[in-house]
Protein backbone atom coordinates (compact mmCIF):
# COMPACT_ATOMS: atom_id res chain seq x y z
CA UNK A 1 0.00 0.00 0.00
CA UNK A 2 1.36 3.37 -1.01
CA UNK A 3 2.05 5.66 2.17
CA UNK A 4 2.86 9.49 0.77
CA UNK A 5 -0.01 11.47 -0.73
CA UNK A 6 1.56 11.20 -4.01
CA UNK A 7 2.11 7.69 -4.32
CA UNK A 8 -1.58 7.21 -3.68
CA UNK A 9 -2.61 9.98 -6.23
CA UNK A 10 -0.26 7.99 -8.36
CA UNK A 11 -1.87 4.35 -7.65
CA UNK A 12 -6.07 6.07 -8.17
CA UNK A 13 -3.94 7.48 -11.63
CA UNK A 14 -2.75 4.07 -12.48
CA UNK A 15 -6.36 2.12 -11.38
CA UNK A 16 -8.27 4.62 -13.42
CA UNK A 17 -6.05 4.70 -16.41
CA UNK A 18 -6.03 0.64 -16.32
CA UNK A 19 -9.77 0.87 -16.26
CA UNK A 20 -9.74 3.11 -19.29
CA UNK A 21 -7.14 1.03 -21.29
CA UNK A 22 -9.03 -2.33 -20.54
CA UNK A 23 -12.25 -1.09 -21.88
CA UNK A 24 -10.80 0.29 -25.10
CA UNK A 25 -8.67 -2.81 -25.91
CA UNK A 26 -12.07 -5.10 -24.76
CA UNK A 27 -13.81 -2.47 -27.27
CA UNK A 28 -11.13 -3.70 -29.74
CA UNK A 29 -11.53 -7.13 -29.55
CA UNK A 30 -15.18 -6.88 -30.00
CA UNK A 31 -14.82 -5.09 -33.16
CA UNK A 32 -12.65 -7.40 -34.78
CA UNK A 33 -14.94 -10.11 -33.94
CA UNK A 34 -17.74 -8.77 -35.63
CA UNK A 35 -15.71 -8.25 -38.42
CA UNK A 36 -14.73 -11.56 -38.57
CA UNK A 37 -18.33 -13.16 -38.03
CA UNK A 38 -19.39 -10.90 -40.68
CA UNK A 39 -16.92 -11.94 -42.91
CA UNK A 40 -17.24 -15.57 -42.13
CA UNK A 41 -21.08 -15.89 -43.23
CA UNK A 42 -20.68 -13.61 -46.46
CA UNK A 43 -22.37 -10.55 -45.65
CA UNK A 44 -20.53 -8.55 -47.40
CA UNK A 45 -22.34 -5.06 -46.81
CA UNK A 46 -22.42 -6.27 -43.37
CA UNK A 47 -18.81 -7.18 -42.96
CA UNK A 48 -17.70 -3.90 -44.93
CA UNK A 49 -19.53 -1.42 -42.30
CA UNK A 50 -18.09 -3.66 -39.55
CA UNK A 51 -14.78 -2.72 -40.96
CA UNK A 52 -15.47 0.91 -40.83
CA UNK A 53 -16.67 0.73 -37.69
CA UNK A 54 -13.26 -0.93 -36.51
CA UNK A 55 -10.90 1.01 -38.23
CA UNK A 56 -12.26 3.88 -36.44
CA UNK A 57 -12.22 2.40 -32.83
CA UNK A 58 -8.59 0.81 -33.46
CA UNK A 59 -7.39 4.41 -35.16
CA UNK A 60 -9.02 6.30 -31.43
CA UNK A 61 -7.14 3.52 -29.33
CA UNK A 62 -3.84 4.19 -31.00
CA UNK A 63 -4.28 8.35 -30.84
CA UNK A 64 -4.84 8.22 -27.21
CA UNK A 65 -1.70 5.94 -26.91
CA UNK A 66 -4.00 2.73 -25.54
CA UNK A 67 -1.95 0.60 -28.55
CA UNK A 68 1.07 1.68 -30.78
CA UNK A 69 -0.04 2.98 -34.33
CA UNK A 70 1.88 -0.08 -35.76
CA UNK A 71 -0.21 -2.36 -34.06
CA UNK A 72 -3.73 -0.55 -35.11
CA UNK A 73 -1.88 -0.87 -38.61
CA UNK A 74 -1.06 -4.18 -38.65
CA UNK A 75 -4.70 -5.32 -37.41
CA UNK A 76 -6.30 -2.77 -39.88
CA UNK A 77 -4.27 -4.90 -42.73
CA UNK A 78 -4.73 -8.04 -41.33
CA UNK A 79 -8.89 -7.79 -41.46
CA UNK A 80 -8.95 -6.14 -44.83
CA UNK A 81 -7.35 -8.38 -46.17
CA UNK A 82 -9.50 -11.23 -44.49
CA UNK A 83 -12.44 -9.49 -45.84
CA UNK A 84 -10.89 -9.08 -49.69
CA UNK A 85 -10.06 -13.29 -49.36
CA UNK A 86 -13.87 -13.45 -47.90
CA UNK A 87 -15.61 -11.83 -51.06
CA UNK A 88 -12.81 -13.53 -53.66
CA UNK A 89 -13.94 -16.92 -51.98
Amino acid sequence: MPHSASAKKRNRQNLARRKRNRAAKSEIKSAIRRVLTAAGTAKHDEAAEAFRTAARTVDRAAAAKVIHRNRAARIKSRLSSRLLAAKKG
